[in-house]
Protein backbone atom coordinates (compact mmCIF):
# COMPACT_ATOMS: atom_id res chain seq x y z
CA UNK A 1 0.00 0.00 0.00
CA UNK A 2 1.57 3.53 -0.88
CA UNK A 3 2.22 5.98 2.03
CA UNK A 4 -1.07 8.41 -0.06
CA UNK A 5 -3.73 5.26 0.36
CA UNK A 6 -2.13 5.35 4.29
CA UNK A 7 -2.60 8.71 4.92
CA UNK A 8 -6.44 8.39 3.45
CA UNK A 9 -7.21 6.07 5.17
CA UNK A 10 -6.01 7.56 8.06
CA UNK A 11 -8.10 11.04 7.20
CA UNK A 12 -11.09 8.95 6.79
CA UNK A 13 -10.79 7.21 9.96
CA UNK A 14 -10.24 10.52 11.67
CA UNK A 15 -13.44 12.04 9.87
CA UNK A 16 -15.11 8.86 10.48
CA UNK A 17 -14.37 8.75 14.05
CA UNK A 18 -15.18 12.63 14.61
CA UNK A 19 -18.82 12.49 12.90
CA UNK A 20 -19.73 9.59 15.68
CA UNK A 21 -18.06 11.24 18.38
CA UNK A 22 -20.33 14.37 17.19
CA UNK A 23 -23.67 13.28 16.24
CA UNK A 24 -23.18 9.49 18.39
CA UNK A 25 -26.00 7.91 16.01
CA UNK A 26 -26.31 4.95 18.03
CA UNK A 27 -28.30 6.94 20.75
CA UNK A 28 -31.29 6.56 17.91
CA UNK A 29 -31.65 3.09 18.92
CA UNK A 30 -30.59 2.98 22.42
CA UNK A 31 -32.50 4.65 25.26
CA UNK A 32 -31.25 5.17 28.76
CA UNK A 33 -33.70 4.05 31.33
CA UNK A 34 -33.69 5.15 34.77
CA UNK A 35 -36.21 5.14 37.63
CA UNK A 36 -35.36 7.23 40.29
CA UNK A 37 -37.62 7.44 43.63
CA UNK A 38 -39.01 10.64 45.01
CA UNK A 39 -36.12 12.31 47.23
CA UNK A 40 -36.97 12.12 51.22
CA UNK A 41 -36.74 15.16 53.33
CA UNK A 42 -34.54 15.00 56.20
CA UNK A 43 -37.45 16.88 58.22
CA UNK A 44 -39.43 14.32 59.71
CA UNK A 45 -43.14 14.30 59.28
CA UNK A 46 -42.91 17.18 56.61
CA UNK A 47 -44.49 16.40 53.57
CA UNK A 48 -43.61 17.65 50.60
CA UNK A 49 -44.95 20.63 48.95
CA UNK A 50 -45.75 20.83 45.12
CA UNK A 51 -45.08 24.46 44.04
CA UNK A 52 -45.58 24.02 40.39
CA UNK A 53 -46.07 21.80 37.15
CA UNK A 54 -46.74 21.12 33.76
CA UNK A 55 -47.01 18.81 30.72
CA UNK A 56 -44.34 18.41 28.30
CA UNK A 57 -45.34 19.30 24.69
CA UNK A 58 -42.43 18.43 21.79
CA UNK A 59 -40.24 21.05 20.46
CA UNK A 60 -37.28 19.01 18.14
CA UNK A 61 -38.41 15.56 19.68
CA UNK A 62 -41.33 14.11 20.79
CA UNK A 63 -41.26 15.00 24.49
CA UNK A 64 -44.11 13.81 26.96
CA UNK A 65 -44.57 13.74 30.69
CA UNK A 66 -45.02 15.92 34.01
CA UNK A 67 -42.72 18.03 35.60
CA UNK A 68 -43.09 19.16 38.58
CA UNK A 69 -41.07 21.31 41.25
CA UNK A 70 -41.39 20.31 45.15
CA UNK A 71 -40.45 21.90 48.32
CA UNK A 72 -39.35 19.29 50.68
CA UNK A 73 -39.78 19.51 54.33
CA UNK A 74 -35.53 20.14 54.63
CA UNK A 75 -36.80 23.37 52.68
CA UNK A 76 -35.04 22.20 49.85
CA UNK A 77 -36.76 22.05 46.15
CA UNK A 78 -36.20 19.33 43.71
CA UNK A 79 -37.28 19.31 39.90
CA UNK A 80 -39.53 15.74 39.09
CA UNK A 81 -39.66 14.42 35.78
CA UNK A 82 -42.59 11.67 36.21
CA UNK A 83 -44.04 9.28 33.27
CA UNK A 84 -41.01 10.99 30.97
CA UNK A 85 -39.97 10.15 27.84
CA UNK A 86 -37.84 11.91 25.01
CA UNK A 87 -35.76 11.23 22.34
CA UNK A 88 -31.77 9.77 23.36
CA UNK A 89 -29.19 12.46 22.24
CA UNK A 90 -25.62 13.42 23.21
CA UNK A 91 -24.84 15.91 25.72
CA UNK A 92 -28.90 16.51 26.29
CA UNK A 93 -29.50 18.91 29.37
CA UNK A 94 -32.32 19.80 32.00
CA UNK A 95 -32.98 23.12 32.30
CA UNK A 96 -35.12 25.96 33.94
CA UNK A 97 -36.28 28.70 31.27
CA UNK A 98 -36.94 32.05 32.02
CA UNK A 99 -40.07 32.32 29.86
CA UNK A 100 -43.90 30.98 30.56
CA UNK A 101 -43.08 28.60 27.71
CA UNK A 102 -40.19 28.04 25.13
CA UNK A 103 -42.06 26.15 21.88
CA UNK A 104 -38.46 26.29 19.87
CA UNK A 105 -34.97 26.42 20.42
CA UNK A 106 -34.64 30.81 19.92
CA UNK A 107 -37.01 31.25 22.85
CA UNK A 108 -34.92 29.05 25.16
CA UNK A 109 -31.93 31.15 23.98
CA UNK A 110 -33.43 33.95 24.14
CA UNK A 111 -35.03 33.55 27.42
CA UNK A 112 -32.27 32.89 29.25
CA UNK A 113 -32.16 29.61 31.29
CA UNK A 114 -30.41 27.91 34.25
CA UNK A 115 -28.66 24.45 33.72
CA UNK A 116 -30.08 21.87 36.59
CA UNK A 117 -27.87 18.96 35.29
CA UNK A 118 -27.58 16.49 32.97
CA UNK A 119 -30.68 14.18 31.60
CA UNK A 120 -29.99 11.22 33.51
CA UNK A 121 -32.34 8.97 30.86
CA UNK A 122 -34.53 9.86 28.36
CA UNK A 123 -36.86 7.45 29.98
CA UNK A 124 -38.32 7.36 32.92
CA UNK A 125 -38.83 8.95 36.87
CA UNK A 126 -36.10 11.60 37.76
CA UNK A 127 -35.29 14.03 40.09
CA UNK A 128 -32.85 17.06 39.60
CA UNK A 129 -31.94 19.93 42.50
CA UNK A 130 -33.18 22.88 42.10
CA UNK A 131 -30.91 25.87 43.57
CA UNK A 132 -32.33 27.76 46.57
CA UNK A 133 -31.40 31.28 44.93
CA UNK A 134 -33.95 30.34 41.40
CA UNK A 135 -36.33 32.58 41.26
CA UNK A 136 -39.49 30.33 40.15
CA UNK A 137 -41.68 33.64 39.40
CA UNK A 138 -39.16 34.36 36.45
CA UNK A 139 -37.93 30.37 35.85
CA UNK A 140 -41.34 29.56 34.47
CA UNK A 141 -40.63 26.43 31.96
CA UNK A 142 -38.53 23.12 31.94
CA UNK A 143 -36.49 22.40 28.73
CA UNK A 144 -34.98 19.59 27.61
CA UNK A 145 -31.97 20.67 25.71
CA UNK A 146 -29.44 19.18 23.15
CA UNK A 147 -26.56 21.40 23.71
CA UNK A 148 -24.56 19.67 21.05
CA UNK A 149 -26.89 20.97 18.58
CA UNK A 150 -28.32 23.82 20.64
CA UNK A 151 -31.72 22.27 20.12
CA UNK A 152 -35.15 22.06 22.49
CA UNK A 153 -36.17 18.64 22.71
CA UNK A 154 -39.45 19.59 24.49
CA UNK A 155 -40.49 21.83 27.20
CA UNK A 156 -43.10 21.96 30.26
CA UNK A 157 -44.22 25.02 30.88
CA UNK A 158 -45.10 25.06 34.77
CA UNK A 159 -48.08 26.78 36.52
CA UNK A 160 -49.79 27.01 39.96
CA UNK A 161 -52.66 28.51 40.97
CA UNK A 162 -50.21 30.72 43.61
CA UNK A 163 -47.27 32.29 41.68
CA UNK A 164 -46.19 34.27 44.55
CA UNK A 165 -46.46 31.37 47.45
CA UNK A 166 -43.29 29.79 45.27
CA UNK A 167 -40.50 31.61 46.19
CA UNK A 168 -41.01 31.49 50.20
Amino acid sequence: MSSRKVIVAVLVLVVVAGAWYAFRPERLFINQKVNEQFPTASAANMPAKQLASGTFHAGAHDTKGTASIFQLGDGKRTLRLTNFETSNGPDVHVYLVAAADAKDSEAVKTAGFIELGSLKGNIGDQNYDVPANVDLAKYRAVTIWCARFNVNFGTAPLTNDSMQSMNR
